[in-house]
């Protein structure tokens, strides 16, 4: 079964949530973000790729190591990011996306906008944050 969302969808509190029409906006916009971050994977790939150290000023190859690391340091964090989406798109697959997995409660559509691949309602998120602090070795 093929959805098509209206160009202008917008998912509210007002629906019944996770109802077919929100559960594919939010699959479009998991694809739309995973396919953006394997474009500039592709990207960095292909510098790195293109270009050798060829400068003679130790000032400018140190530039470059350093753009470089930083470079890659940001395409790990994309992969990594790639995986949570790819969690996210199995979980409306099954139905689960959008539920808290700590309280099984409904994750805020506004949480969900704003960081689609949310697993924990804010409320758990803030409790685990507490914990993560209070046990943390400083």
């Amino acid at each position: 079964m093929t959805i098509t969302l209206p160009p202008d969808y917008r998912p509210s509190d007002d629906e019944e949530f996770m109802n077919p029409l929100m559960r594919e906006y939010f699959r479009q916009k998991l694809l739309k973000w995973r396919a953006e971050l394997l474009g500039a994977s592709q990207e960095t790939l292909a510098s790195l790729q293109e270009g050798g150290l060829q400068e003679s000023d130790i000032a400018d190859r140190a530039t470059i190591e350093t753009e470089r690391s930083l470079e890659l340091r940001t395409r790990d964090r994309a992969r990594k990011l790639i995986g949570k989406i790819d969690e996210a798109l199995e979980r409306i697959e099954d139905g689960s996306y959008g539920y808290c997995e700590e309280t099984q409660e409904p994750i805020t559509v506004r949480r969900l906008e704003a960081r689609p691949i949310a697993v924990l309602s804010i409320e758990a998120q803030e409790r685990h944050e507490r914990m993560e602090r209070t046990y943390r070795d400083d």
